[in-house]
């Protein structure tokens, strides 16, 4: 540990850093030096070749130095047992609408050079359509919120399947398993996490970062790596339900999004439209369902 006061320790636990800090209990107490856990932020820089740079602020919580990369016809290439860089990629391009299938890929891998870059290759990118490209993108920001998105499906979004059915009984159950394999936000208390779950109500997939779009793009790449695709399964969230979350739920044809605070109207509207079954405030027992709740069977 570093004796100098805001100093970052290099030595520090994946996904987390440990500073130096003062900590005052009350006004009339002594100030006192103090170690504190705070939620790592890097940059990460896609380079989708005939595309763009998308540079995202991102938590890594395993070792990206590792060579690492993916191919459809091979999979996972590398020793990495994690390949959270790879995974966060996939996601992106999947929930931004840069490819609608694995197959669309040529190869993704982490650039030998810099570790902060992933280079990614589509096989016909020709015929991508994108909304938005050589950006930065921060760890709270999404797309912008616009009426088009509902009214002229600006953003040229389908229906999603109407496949999955989840038990009322099976919300806390889903939460729970979610919140144990936060390890970042329990070191921290500085992270968001998201979950995909299958058809049996189980938990696929859980990735943490400081941006709850990064850690649901990580947990949709994971779920990738592992079965093809996500479609007929649901995510579970720790954080609110913004449009921009929805709008990647309906990208990657996640049918039901259980989150433990509040959705945005535009978000509610976004759901109603497309077919995604929102469940805000999923809290113990409690649950607010907004939108499509056929897919929820109660006891």
């Amino acid at each position: 540990m570093s004796t100098d006061a805001g100093k970052i320790d290099d030595a520090s636990e994946r996904g987390v850093v440990a500073v130096d800090t003062h900590y005052s209990a009350g006004s009339q107490e002594p100030v006192q030096a103090f170690a504190s856990q705070v939620v790592r932020e890097d940059a990460l820089t896609l380079d989708i070749e005939d595309i763009g740079n998308y540079t995202l602020m991102w938590t890594p919580t395993s070792n990206q130095q590792l060579a690492q990369g993916y191919t459809f016809e091979d999979g996972v290439l590398g020793d990495v047992e994690q390949p959270e860089g790879l995974a966060l990629a996939l996601g992106f391009c999947m929930s931004e609408g840069i490819i609608s299938r694995l197959d669309a890929l040529k190869s993704v891998a982490v650039c030998p050079d810099n570790p902060a870059m992933i280079r990614i290759q589509l096989k016909n990118p020709q015929e991508v359509q994108v909304q938005r490209k050589n950006v930065v993108i921060n760890s709270s920001c999404g797309i912008c919120g616009p009426r088009e998105i509902i009214d002229d499906n600006a953003l040229g979004l389908s229906l999603v399947t109407t496949t999955l059915q989840l038990q009322r009984a099976q919300f806390a159950p889903l939460m729970t398993d979610m919140r144990r394999q936060q390890s970042v936000f329990d070191q921290t208390g500085g992270s968001h996490a998201a979950a995909i779950f299958g058809p049996d109500g189980k938990i696929i997939a859980v990735a943490e970062d400081l941006g709850r779009h990064n850690a649901l793009d990580k947990a949709i790449g994971l779920a990738l790596l592992q079965r093809g695709s996500v479609a007929g399964c649901g995510a579970v969230l720790s954080s609110r339900l913004s449009l921009e979350m929805v709008v990647k739920a309906v990208r990657t044809d996640l049918e039901i999004v259980l989150a433990v605070s509040a959705p945005t109207s535009l978000a509610i509207d976004v759901a109603r439209t497309f077919g995604v079954t929102l469940c805000g405030f999923v809290r113990d027992d409690r649950a607010t369902m907004y939108s499509h709740p056929q897919r929820i069977i109660s006891e």
